[in-house]
Formats: structure tokens, C-alpha cells, sequence
């Protein structure tokens, strides 16, 4: 058993991450002073401390959620989860009987091949053990629970590469949330297929753009992929959200209520995500034009909406009118755009046709830029007429996509 004291200097962490990103997210990372940085399939593994937990909630644009390492134990069956999550923390410190708590669970063993049995057996150890020291135990709460405890199954000898014995290893961590950290505040109004905000965010991470050259999306929608890239360019924190009043605030945290929360450092990495709504321009010089076309007066109302909700109004501009029609700004630049491709949109258009005028439109009008267009379709992006020149597989709402680059000329 593996586990660690009640407040370490610093900890394991896993970032959930999405598929595909888990490069560009492990850049983040270590950007925002994590260390020990590892990619993972669809996570990234790290070490931080207290203040640097609580940074990479408010600062990281790319995972989903955080995962703070309790312990780790062999498992090989329900007997050993059993008794492994009775010893893998000072309960009496995290999870006291009038405490709330949830539990959910991934990967299997051949006892544990089932996450909603595999959460209920952890739950069950847990109140048992409540019992048995105070006589009273704490309740489920699946919405809000004061400690929201994640539990994850790997198969395989327990401490490969440690000279370990035969089985599975469990992992035993605490979510810094409860819930998805794609979630910025600012997308009450979406489109019919909305793009999650942070794969919109490690896409753009994936162009590199910064904000020095114009950023084009003429398929726009609810307008996540500009909305993103503007915060990012100005490095606005994410975890920063912003009230009727436009006034920013920090967003709000599962972990302030664990017992081992420190206000004086939260306050101070709040602080610091606070002041990057500040700052107008991008790395000291002006943001460039950021411009998206939505043909639908509905849709693109709900992309101004989403702008002035994400307190970048006045850093993006969106058009009214087809893309067929659309005039980039002068200069080279960047197109970004994820058109419809028949799963969940489009099924009543003519794709080909949309694509085959993008294309054309994007070889007329914007030579010299380059495009990254999401493709969940290799059909319809064949008929861009356009020769990608780089390929990155991503995952879009459980659909195998393409982030594919082209160099137009």
C-alpha cells in the first residue's frame, strides 16, 4: 500500500484529458509549474503541490477533471478492494460521518468488471467503516457531495517494474471538482452539436496560433472555437467566470470543502486568475482581427450571447450571412472551422456541395493562410479538393474525427 500523508508538499495528480490531446495537455501542464509530467492514453500523470492544485484548476483549458492520488493497492478481487480503500486514507480526517461523499469508478478486473458494482463496493467499505468507529455514517449525495472519491482498476501484476505479486492494481484518488472543467459558465446558448469547450481549446492549442495573425472561423455556430482561442491568446483564465454585471469572479471548487483546504493559498492563485482578465492584448502587442460567420440569426445571437458571457464581446466579431459570401481580412492568417458532417448536423443538407464551395471559397480568397477543419467524415473533406499536410486523431462526442491541417495556395 502506497499512501499519502494528510498534506503533502506535493502529489500525484492524473489530468483526464481528451483523446488525442494528451500531448498539447502535458505542455499546459508543465507550463503551469507541474512536474514529473507523463502523457497517458487519454490522461496525463503529474506531481503539484496545494497552490499549484488549485492553479491548474483555474488556469488548465485542455482536461477534464483532476484526479488527486489518495493511494494505490493490489487488488485482485472484491476482498482485496475491500480492505485496500479501508486502509488507503486517515478517513477520520477526509471523510468524517457528517460528511457527503460520491463514488465512481473505471477499468475492470475479472471480479470487478462492472464500475457501478465495482463504486458501490468502495461506498459499502467506506460506511462500514463509519460504523464500526462512530456508530453513524456519511450519505451519497451524486449532485454535490462534499467528497467525490474516484477509483480506478488496472490489470496486470501490482507494482509492475517493483518486483510485484500476481493481479490488479487499485488507484484511489479524489476529484477536485465533481464535475467536467469543460464546463466554462459562459455557453448557456449552443448550437445543435456543440463542440466541448476544452477540445476546442486543444485544438487551437494544436495550431499554435497566438494571436498575432488574423483568426477566421466561416462556419462558426455558437462560436466555441473563437471564444477559445481569444482566451487563450490573452491568456485569460478559464476557471474565471463573469456575473450580469460583467464583473469577473473565481469559479467555484469541490476542493474547498476538504478538510484540508487552504484558503490563504487559494486566495492567492484566485487572485492571480483574476488579473489575467486584465491584460487587452496578447503577449504585449494587440489581439488580430478574430471573425466568425454564422448564416443562421438564431445561432449566431447565441455566439454574441456566449462572447459577452465570456466577457470577450468586444474581442470577437461575429457576421451575419453565408460563408460563400465571406471576405477574410487582409493579410495571411487562419482558418478554423468544424462543418457539419451528417452524425449529428447536417443530415438534411448537401455536405458535399458545402465542402466542395468551402473549399473553393478558401483557395480563392485565402491564399497564403492555412486551415484546420474537424472532420468526422473523410468523404466529404476529400471534396475540399485540398491536400492535408497534417493529421491528428481526436475524439468529438465519442465520434472519430480528424483535425487535419492544409496549407492553402
Amino acid at each position: 500500500m502506497q499512501q499519502l500523508a494528510t498534506s503533502p508538499e506535493d502529489f500525484a495528480i492524473t489530468a483526464v484529458v481528451p483523446p488525442g490531446l494528451e500531448e498539447v495537455a502535458a505542455a499546459e501542464l508543465a507550463a503551469l509549474g507541474a512536474s514529473e509530467v507523463r502523457p497517458l492514453r487519454r490522461a496525463v500523470a503529474c506531481r503539484t503541490d496545494l497552490a499549484g492544485f488549485y492553479r491548474l484548476h483555474l488556469r488548465c483549458r485542455i482536461p477534464f477533471r483532476f484526479l488527486r492520488e489518495l493511494a494505490r493497492f493490489p487488488c485482485r478481487g472484491r476482498r482485496d478492494l475491500y480492505q485496500g480503500v479501508q486502509n488507503a486514507a486517515d478517513w477520520d480526517h477526509w471523510l468524517p460521518p457528517e460528511a457527503s461523499f460520491k463514488v465512481e469508478a473505471s477499468g475492470s478486473l475479472p471480479e470487478l468488471n462492472h464500475s457501478h458494482y465495482t463504486a458501490l463496493q468502495v461506498k459499502n467499505a467506506l460506511v462500514d467503516l463509519q460504523r464500526q468507529r462512530w456508530g453513524g455514517r456519511s450519505m451519497v449525495n451524486l449532485e454535490d457531495p462534499d467528497l467525490s472519491l474516484h477509483l480506478h482498476l488496472s490489470p496486470g501484476p501490482w507494482g509492475a517494474g517493483r518486483g510485484g505479486g500476481e493481479g490488479g492494481t487499485a488507484i484511489l484518488s479524489l476529484e477536485g471538482d465533481g464535475g467536467s472543467l469543460h464546463r466554462r459558465g459562459y455557453r448557456a446558448a449552443m448550437g445543435l452539436a456543440p463542440l466541448k469547450e476544452n477540445l476546442a481549446a486543444g485544438l487551437i492549442a494544436l495550431t499554435g496560433w497566438d494571436g498575432s495573425v488574423p483568426l477566421v472561423d466561416p462556419l462558426c455556430g455558437s462560436g466555441t472555437l473563437l471564444l477559445e482561442a481569444a482566451a487563450a491568446a490573452l491568456d485569460r483564465a478559464p476557471g474565471v467566470l463573469f456575473g450580469r454585471g460583467g464583473e469577473p469572479r473565481p469559479q467555484r471548487f469541490g476542493f474547498e470543502r476538504w478538510p484540508d483546504f487552504e484558503a490563504g493559498l487559494w486566495r492567492q492563485e484566485a487572485e492571480a486568475a483574476l488579473a489575467t482578465v486584465k491584460p487587452d492584448s496578447a503577449a504585449g502587442r494587440p489581439l488580430a482581427a478574430v471573425v466568425g460567420r454564422e448564416r443562421d440569426p438564431a445561432v449566431l445571437e447565441q455566439a454574441r450571447a456566449n462572447a459577452t458571457a465570456a466577457g470577450l464581446a468586444d474581442r470577437v466579431q461575429f457576421q451575419q450571412g453565408d460563408f460563400r459570401d465571406f471576405v477574410p481580412p487582409p493579410g495571411q492568417g487562419l482558418v478554423v472551422c468544424n462543418p457539419p458532417y451528417g452524425a449529428r448536423l447536417g443530415a438534411d443538407m448537401d455536405l458535399e456541395a458545402l465542402y466542395a464551395d468551402l473549399g473553393r471559397l478558401l483557395k480563392e480568397r485565402c491564399s497564403g493562410w492555412t486551415l484546420w477543419l474537424l472532420s468526422g467524415n473523410p468523404a466529404l473533406s476529400g471534396a475540399l479538393r485540398l491536400k492535408a499536410s497534417r493529421r491528428v486523431a481526436v475524439s468529438n462526442g465519442g465520434l472519430d474525427c480528424r483535425w487535419l491541417r492544409y496549407d492553402l495556395r
